[in-house]
Order: C-alpha cells, then sequence, then structure tokens
C-alpha cells in the first residue's frame, strides 16, 4: 500500500491524480481505465475539498492498493471532515433535460457507473471511502 496525505484543497488535485497515475503505469494500465481513475480522483478530492470542511481547513489521504493476481486498483479516500455517504445520494433523473435535473450528483454517479465498486464507511469520525477498478 502506497498513501499520500495532503491538505484537501483543490490545488492538490493534480498532486493526487500525478501520485495515483505513476502507481497506474508502472502496472501496465490500460488508458481507459486509467482516464476512468482519474476522473473519479477530480470528482472525489474536489468534494473533500469543497464540503469536508466548513471552515476550509483540514487534510485528506488517499492510498492505493493493487491485487495483482484480480489486477484490482483500489483508491481509498480518508478525511475528518463531516460525515458524507456518496454512496448513499440518489442518482440523478438522467432522463430528465438539463433544464430539469437538479443541480449537483452528476460526479458522483459518474464515479458509481466507471468504478467496479464504490463502498463507503464512517470510523473514528473519519470517512472512508473506497473505490475500486479491474485494470
Amino acid at each position: 500500500m502506497r498513501e499520500l496525505t495532503l491538505e484537501a484543497k483543490i490545488d492538490n488535485i493534480p498532486t493526487v491524480t500525478a501520485f495515483v497515475d505513476e502507481l497506474l503505469e508502472a502496472l501496465d494500465c490500460p488508458m481507459k481505465a486509467q482516464l476512468q481513475i482519474d476522473v473519479a480522483i477530480d470528482e472525489m478530492f474536489c468534494n473533500i475539498a469543497m464540503y469536508a470542511y466548513p471552515d476550509g481547513k483540514g487534510e485528506a489521504t488517499v492510498r492505493f492498493e493493487f491485487d495483482e493476481s484480480a489486477r484490482v486498483a483500489t483508491i481509498t479516500f480518508v478525511d475528518s471532515g463531516i460525515p458524507f455517504d456518496p454512496v448513499a445520494k440518489p442518482d440523478p433523473d438522467v432522463t430528465l433535460s438539463a433544464e430539469e435535473r437538479q443541480i449537483g450528483g452528476l460526479g458522483i454517479f459518474m464515479v458509481k457507473k466507471t468504478m467496479d465498486s464504490m463502498e463507503y464507511r464512517r470510523e473514528n469520525d473519519h470517512n472512508i471511502l473506497k473505490i475500486t477498478k479491474k485494470i
């Protein structure tokens, strides 16, 4: 397992993406899967940066694990911000026009659809969000 802890701010999304991409590239991850993981990182880390800490100050840890036998990459986001379970968030009604839809939720929906799994738990005052992708 590799881990990166940094300030939960939008400006750090490229750092998180580069951290994960370097590990994925070393595993010969297909470009399509890597791009899907990059979008998921962008969405999930952005949500932490924008909403987890109402005062705007806090940290997030990103963990990367790889199961070689199953060829599954797992990225875990950990923060001590306000509780938020993106898995429980209802999916938007994508059959409605953009004008009719409620604002927000498309990013989480996209991550749910492109990752193989997405799990959330609250433990010891921490949000722990785990996404997996077979590569």
